[in-house]
């Protein structure tokens, strides 16, 4: 069991939103204290209305935030990150984030869908918090070498997790808890 101390943890999903045997919504079973980042009912790719959402659950906490983003999430809060106020983040995990700008496998947006939503150019500069990001040898979504140099550019300890694809149902992940192990690790730093 995670020791949040006074944090709270704020779950950030992806594009696919909750997924029910998704390991964010599993650890979110295991959470004394959690919000989530409701779903996009229309236009899902309105990166804006994803932003929005992502202020709007923040403001809604007091106190400390803990972030946790896996797929999509991890970009749509890197925009967050760039235009609003980090003074309540203590850190973030950044579960394997997609490299959006190049062609993504069939059943996910193009580039161009991408740069017409606002998703496009991909935040570079550095966080300014502590943040995690995990990358896979094997992810469909995020070539190891691109999502690398991504959370170099976001001044991230990177966490190879070996081959775990996409670290979601698909890729045979439902509960995962090294998750817990990273957040414990945010956790501990502050």
């Amino acid at each position: 069991m995670l020791d949040q101390k006074n944090s709270t943890i704020l779950i950030v999903p992806g594009l696919r939103d909750h997924v029910p045997d998704h390991w964010q919504s599993l650890l979110e079973a295991r959470l004394s204290a959690f919000r989530s980042v409701p779903p996009l009912e229309t236009n899902k790719l309105d990166l804006g209305a994803r932003i929005a959402a992502i202020e709007k659950a923040i403001d809604d906490i007091d106190g400390q935030i803990i972030v946790v983003a896996h797929s999509g999430g991890t970009i749509m809060f890197a925009h967050w990150a760039q235009t609003h106020s980090t003074e309540k983040i203590q850190g973030a995990l950044l579960a394997v984030p997609p490299d959006f700008e190049k062609p993504l496998p069939p059943g996910y947006p193009a580039i161009e869908e991408l740069r017409e939503n606002g998703w496009l150019p991909v935040p570079r500069t550095p966080l300014p918090f502590r943040s995690i990001v995990t990358v896979s040898e094997n992810d469909p979504l995020g070539d190891i070498a691109a999502v690398s140099a991504l959370a170099g550019d976001w001044n991230s300890q990177i966490v190879n997790l070996g081959k775990v694809g996409h670290l979601n149902p698909a890729s045979g992940y439902g509960n995962w808890p090294e998750a817990d192990v990273l957040i414990q690790r945010l956790i501990d730093q502050c």
